[in-house]
């Protein structure tokens, strides 16, 4: 399992990354970070020829991309690169309308109030169930 973690904020990498491991720890997972959605596509890039089964996405990061969120951003360029088409997207955000963007965007979501709170239901959305 490879997965890369995009978010600006250092505790929220390390807390997806903790999470992450804990739940693929019997059969063990390669983690990459990102801590912007500028370097979180150069990632995806660079890892085009094995991409990322899942990828994990702040939504509100840099603000050049206004008016839509970065993170909205990178899952629009994840869409348009085939060797991703069967990878997972998860956004994960404290925006009060994380529910509709992702919809739009038809990928998961968590907000981050239920991830720091509910850990099961965390688990659930990172595995797709």
């Amino acid at each position: 399992m490879k997965i890369l973690i995009v978010d600006d904020m250092p505790a929220w990498r390390a807390f997806h990354k903790n999470n992450i491991e804990e739940i693929f720890i019997e059969q063990g997972c390669e983690i990459h970070l990102a801590n912007s959605a500028k370097e979180g596509l150069e990632k995806l890039y660079a890892n085009n020829q094995s991409p990322y089964d899942i990828i994990v996405t702040d939504l509100q990061m840099e603000d050049e991309f206004r008016p839509k969120y970065a993170g909205e951003w990178l899952v629009e360029q994840i869409k348009t690169l085939s060797s991703y088409k069967n990878s997972r997207i998860i956004i994960s955000s404290g925006t009060f309308n994380i529910k509709n963007i992702a919809e739009g965007l038809s990928v998961d979501y968590i907000p981050k109030r239920i991830a720091c709170g509910d850990i099961q239901k965390y688990e659930d959305v990172i595995l797709g169930r």
